[in-house]
């Protein structure tokens, strides 16, 4: 089963860890990482860390993973090439604008949140 994950992944913390970890546990991982410009356009700030940072510390903690940065203009293209059996979201991760569930064409299940006192990107991004 092909498992996707998308995100920012900046500062790739233990919740970004736990949430790798269990999508890596139903299946065939697959990471779609942010490109800068969407994650400045969606959030309003450029990520700490450039996408190809952000893309190799993923790659490096789940060697194993099929990670690839999204597209900078379809948000669906990546999920379309993938042809993913389900989608993982983050306890409080938003979709991408004008994008919803049902424009997935899979499954999509929402984790439950890892010491989100503790670990959240806007968190650290702060310190």
């Amino acid at each position: 089963m092909k498992v996707l994950v998308f995100g920012t992944f900046d500062h790739l913390h233990p919740g970004h860890h736990f949430l790798l970890e269990k999508a890596n546990e139903r299946g065939d991982l697959h990471v779609v990482i942010a490109r800068d410009q969407n994650v400045q356009h969606i959030k309003g700030f450029l990520p700490d860390h450039s996408e190809q940072e952000r893309c190799n510390a993923v790659q490096e903690g789940f060697p194993d993973a099929h990670v690839i940065l999204g597209n900078e203009t379809d948000y669906l293209a990546p999920i379309r090439r993938i042809e993913p059996d389900l989608i993982l979201l983050g306890y409080d991760q938003k979709l991408p604008p004008e994008i919803e569930e049902g424009d997935l064409g899979c499954t999509v299940e929402r984790l439950e949140a890892f010491e989100p006192e503790r670990y959240k990107s806007s968190f650290l991004r702060k310190e």
